[in-house]
């Protein structure tokens, strides 16, 4: 987070110079307006671009890793995978049940059936195990 925000801080500082730059030119007569337009569409441009790359690899890997077969070995339903998920996330119970439209003792007895098919004592130790499984 923070190294998101030095970045976006410091292109705002170099677009402020720009600015800057580009009106001490425009009065002296050296730059024309048009030239400035283009500069800043460019950096505009090289910045979305760098943006999007870097949201579609993280979004690869996040993809790539989740292990289908390992889920269906270990006899996870897919509600238990969802309250699995969504532990990962830190929802309480509570959070979960709301989420999912269900009771907060039906998400106490997904848990408690996650825990045993991860052979996990705690929620935790379950998220552990499932991401060194590869499946969250």
């Amino acid at each position: 987070m923070k190294k998101t925000i030095l970045i976006f801080g410091s292109l705002i500082i170099a677009l402020l110079l720009l600015f800057q730059f580009s009106k001490y030119a425009v009065v002296s007569g050296d730059f024309q307006v048009e030239y400035i337009m283009a500069i800043v569409a460019i950096i505009s441009l090289t910045i979305g671009l760098f943006i999007n790359n870097k949201a579609q690899k993280a979004l690869s890997v996040s993809n790539q890793k989740i292990d289908f077969k390992k889920i269906e070995e270990l006899g996870l339903s897919k509600r238990e995978y969802e309250v699995l998920k969504e532990i990962a996330l830190g929802l309480s119970n509570q959070e979960i049940a709301k989420k999912l439209f269900v009771s907060e003792s039906t998400i106490k007895t997904h848990v408690s059936n996650l825990l045993v098919k991860l052979n996990a004592k705690r929620r935790t130790q379950a998220i552990q195990i499932s991401k060194s499984l590869n499946i969250i």
